[in-house]
C-alpha cells in the first residue's frame, strides 16, 4: 500500500507515519511538508493523509490538483477546524480527522481506507453490448428508465448515455453498491449526499425518487454499505 502524509508540522507528520507503520507494517510511506512537494513528486498513492491548513498551497487546493491526476486516490483530510470539512466533501474526501488525532479513530479510518483502496484497484466495469461500450461502475451516478430506453447518468458528463435495455437486466449486472430505489431508478450509493423517505440526492445535485415502502430496506442497505468501507459524500 502506497501512502502519503502531508502536513507542515513535523511532529504531526512523524506521528501519523508512526501510526501507519504500527498498523500496516511494510507499507510504503512518503512524508511531505507541503502540497507543492506532494504534487512535484509525481508519484501515485493509494491513500493520502492531507493537512488542510498549510503554508503556500493549502490542502484543499492540493487535493483539487491531485484529483485531476489521480482520480482514484483515497483522500483523508486532517484539520483542526471542523468548518473546513464541508470544503473537503466537495472533493469526495473519504474521511477527515480532527487534530489532535485520536489513535483509536485513526486505526478505524485507516482500516476502512485500505479496504476502499483495494476496491478501487479492483473496480468493476459494466459492458453495454448494444453500444460496445465499457463503463467504470464507480463513475455511474444513477440509471433512469424512460419508456423503452435507459439513461445512464455518469460523473463529469453533461448528457446521459441512452441505451435500449431492460432495467432488471442491468440491475443484475451491477455491484452491491447499487440499489434499486424505485421502479425507474437505480442509484450508486457511493454518490449519495442526502436522502429522506421520498428523495435521494446525488453528488451532481440530481434528485431521484425513493419508493416510500422501500425506505427501511434502503437505509439498511446504505448503512451496510458505509460500514463495510463504502465511500460516501456525507
Amino acid at each position: 500500500m502506497d501512502i502519503a502524509v502531508v502536513d507542515d508540522e513535523k511532529a504531526i507528520r512523524e506521528h501519523i507515519c508512526a501510526l501507519i507503520e504500527e498498523q500496516k507494517p511494510g507499507s510504503s510511506i512518503e512524508a511531505y511538508a507541503t502540497g507543492d512537494e506532494l504534487l512535484a513528486s509525481g508519484k501515485r498513492f493509494d491513500i493520502v493523509f492531507l493537512d488542510i491548513q498549510m503554508d503556500g498551497m493549502n490542502g484543499i487546493e492540493a487535493a483539487r490538483n491531485l484529483r485531476e491526476r489521480q482520480e482514484d486516490t483515497v483522500l483523508i483530510f486532517i484539520t483542526g477546524i471542523k468548518e473546513y470539512v464541508f470544503d473537503a466533501l466537495d472533493l469526495y474526501a473519504f474521511h477527515y480527522l480532527l487534530k489532535p488525532v485520536d489513535e483509536g479513530k485513526f486505526e478505524e479510518v485507516l482500516e476502512k481506507a485500505e479496504r476502499e483502496a483495494k476496491k478501487k484497484k479492483e473496480r468493476k466495469c459494466l459492458f453495454i453490448r448494444t453500444r460496445n461500450l465499457t463503463l467504470d461502475q464507480f463513475d455511474i451516478l444513477y440509471i433512469e428508465s424512460r419508456a423503452k430506453k435507459l439513461e445512464i447518468h455518469t460523473a463529469g458528463a453533461d448528457k446521459a448515455i441512452e441505451i435500449y435495455a431492460a432495467m432488471d437486466e442491468l440491475e443484475g449486472q451491477l455491484g452491491e453498491e447499487f440499489y434499486r430505489c424505485h421502479r425507474a431508478y437505480i442509484v450508486n450509493m457511493a454518490h449519495i449526499t442526502e436522502y429522506d423517505n421520498e428523495i435521494i440526492t446525488l453528488t451532481n445535485g440530481d434528485r431521484v425518487y425513493l419508493t416510500k415502502k422501500k425506505y427501511g430496506e434502503f437505509v439498511k442497505a446504505y448503512m451496510w454499505f458505509l460500514q463495510n468501507g463504502g465511500v460516501s459524500s456525507v
